[in-house]
């Protein structure tokens, strides 16, 4: 997606013949600052930025948690595939996390630095876009007459929670918007599919994809239309955000429902 202008320009009047063209009028300053943060918050820099907290603290709390730890699937999913291709080393994931985030802002021609402004803003739109996801839930539950009961903490205890929701909010979006929704849109391009069908068809298949990876496994909850239904709601959320706001918004937006929703 070719990067936007981080100016706004104004349409140029039109005048009489021969008359000279009136200066353009600058843009108001608050439509400038809000243009300038929906570019820089997109970009793969700032998005690396901004997650970086995430990924610290996931990596680290799950280390020193140890056997307590509550490790993510996406995370033992792409770890498990890192392995099988001989490459095993605790820490390649992370990198290869950072790497990829840092070769896609190099193709994007953006300049290396970030705005501390746009990452504080990213985090109240993460938080803001947390509690509308919720709003979704509440409202799916009330259309259908279901009700909603929050998740146990168990065992591990709320911080060893906090950690899982944390990671689930950064590697779900690594495995299944970062990598899995352009692969199945270049897949869809090649086959000749047109360009807007094919980023529909990408959106669906891996929103599916998503919701249906929560039951698979020895952990995975036990399958109900209702939850069934609402993953591949948010998955079409995130990957919406993914799109439009990038994946740092995607990510820290899927963090902070976890948290609100698993720690309520």
């Amino acid at each position: 997606m070719p990067p936007a202008s981080d100016t706004i320009e104004s349409p140029s009047a039109v005048g009489p013949p021969g008359a000279a063209s009136p200066a353009p009028c600058p843009p108001h300053p608050l439509a400038a600052a809000a243009e300038r943060y929906w570019v820089r918050s997109r970009e793969p820099l700032t998005a690396l930025v901004f997650v970086a907290p995430l990924l610290v603290i996931y990596e680290a709390g799950v280390l020193l948690l140890g056997p307590q730890a509550i490790r993510n699937g996406a995370d033992v999913w792409l770890r498990t595939g890192l392995d099988r291709l001989g490459l095993g080393p605790y820490f390649l994931l992370p990198a290869l996390t950072v790497a990829l985030l840092l070769a896609w802002h190099h193709t994007t021609g953006r300049p290396w630095r970030f705005s501390r402004a746009v990452v504080w803003g990213m985090a109240a739109e993460c938080v803001l876009l947390g509690y509308c996801l919720r709003g979704i839930l509440l409202l799916q539950a009330a259309l259908l007459s279901v009700e909603i009961s929050a998740p146990g903490i168990g065992e591990q205890g709320r911080l060893a929670s906090a950690i899982g929701y944390l990671g689930a909010g950064l590697y779900e979006e690594v495995l299944f918007r970062l990598i899995l929704l352009p692969a199945a849109t270049a897949s869809l391009l090649a086959a000749g599919v047109a360009a807007r069908p094919a980023v529909v068809a990408a959106v669906v298949s891996t929103s599916l994809v998503f919701s249906a990876a929560h039951y698979v496994g020895p952990y995975g909850d036990p399958f109900l239309a209702f939850s069934f239904t609402f993953r591949f709601l948010a998955g079409v959320f995130f990957a919406t955000l993914f799109i439009y706001r990038g994946f740092g918004i995607a990510a820290g937006a899927h963090a902070t429902y976890d948290l609100l929703v698993g720690l309520a």
